[in-house]
């Protein structure tokens, strides 16, 4: 197609690994000058998009690339998740890995083309971004572009947001992000009495190396019985936690997994991970030939000052007891004394649903203060009369 600048652009569906490379570097020059911005490690982006990941189990997805002048400009993906439908059957596809200069043809003709695939393939509306699924990197940065983004968070350049909305999308939902100053982050007054009542029932653990295989299993279940009700809520499969669990234990210390037992049983968990893009930030995404030796070096040796809480949860059944707030209580703290060992200093929690006020409520009395936030978008497929 031609635009009014008189300079050619064509969305080219992406068909190979020569392709893929090509969509995976997308990004570079959009934000070659934002000084916040990460490279991803090349390696995991490809691992992330190709057959490895276990999420094309149950997906269909679509990716493209737009080429200006025969450069390429921008980027975006559009997929089906199986899971999704059969949970919800409400016939709605998802775009994701969106980016693209501050350009409305660029962005509309990126859009257009990943609809229309989803269209052609019985979708009737479109949530996004997902990156590629609910249980992956998701939503477009809206508040909070003066700092980097944390290890499996996303960035976006400012204008991200107003070129989906005049793209005729609409605000679904906002998440944000929480940090805590692990030197001052403050102890609820309320938790010595609810600890101390349920003190001799609660016990908390690291995950144990020798049982690694049952706790992943344990931390799944709990994930998917705790975050059954939250928005566009998809269950992990047992083949993706564990693909979790193997990355996790490649960087994360034993101590920064914790379990909380209730008589017992495994009721609830707590993940905090350092902060890999704060170790690889001047690798350019590089892992070759030294950059492995770099990163790992400065994850066991020059720990990393942030850290991040990806994942949390505590059984259903407790949510609404005195044991649930307990145990995650208790499940923060366990996690704060071994990042501040290692000498780190702030922890982010994220994403928390705007709408998720019981999180929040927790997350506040500690002290937490926003930084962030992240919008997913909707936008109807079907006809306007």
């Amino acid at each position: 197609m031609n635009n009014p600048s008189g300079k050619t652009l064509e969305i080219r569906a992406v068909a190979g690994k020569k392709d893929l490379k090509t969509f995976i570097r997308v990004p570079w020059s959009i934000y070659q000058d934002d000084p916040h911005w990460i490279p991803p490690l090349l390696q995991e982006r490809k691992d992330a998009l190709s057959s490895k990941n276990p999420f094309f189990r149950h997906a269909e997805w679509q990716a493209w690339v737009a080429w200006k002048d025969g450069s390429p400009v921008g980027r975006i993906s559009a997929q089906i998740d199986e899971l999704h439908q059969q949970r919800y059957n409400n016939k709605t596809g998802f775009f994701g890995l969106i980016e693209a200069p501050d350009d409305h043809e660029i962005f509309s003709a990126l859009f257009e083309t990943a609809e229309n695939w989803l269209r052609e393939r019985g979708m009737r509306q479109v949530t996004g971004p997902f990156n590629l699924g609910i249980n992956q990197e998701v939503g477009i940065l809206v508040e909070g572009f003066n700092t980097p983004p944390r290890v499996m968070t996303s960035h976006s350049r400012p204008y991200y947001g107003a070129a989906i909305e005049g793209c005729g999308y609409a605000p679904a939902q906002d998440l944000l992000a929480y940090e805590l100053d692990i030197h001052t982050y403050t102890r609820p007054a309320s938790m010595d009495e609810i600890s101390r009542r349920n003190f001799d029932r609660i016990k908390i653990r690291p995950l144990d190396p020798r049982n690694k295989e049952a706790d992943l299993d344990s931390m799944q279940d709990i994930f998917n019985d705790a975050w059954q009700n939250n928005w566009n809520f998809v269950p992990f499969t047992r083949e993706e936690f564990r693909a979790v669990g193997k990355e996790l234990l490649m960087v994360v210390p034993a101590d920064f997994i914790q379990i909380a037992e209730l008589d017992g049983e495994a009721a609830a968990f707590i993940v905090l991970l350092p902060d890999i893009n704060e170790a690889a930030a001047d690798l350019n995404g590089r892992l070759l030939p030294f950059g492995w030796a770099k990163l790992l070096w400065r994850l066991k040796v020059r720990f990393p000052k942030a850290c991040r809480i990806p994942l949390m949860g505590v059984r259903q059944k407790h949510q609404k007891t005195l044991f649930g707030p307990a145990m995650a209580y208790m499940l923060v703290e366990s996690v704060m004394n071994p990042g501040l060992s290692r000498k780190g200093e702030t922890v982010e929690m994220s994403w928390i649903l705007e709408s998720n006020k019981p999180t929040r409520n927790i997350i506040e009395k500690f002290g937490g203060k926003i930084t962030k936030r992240y919008r997913m978008y909707h936008k109807s497929l079907e006809s306007q009369v």
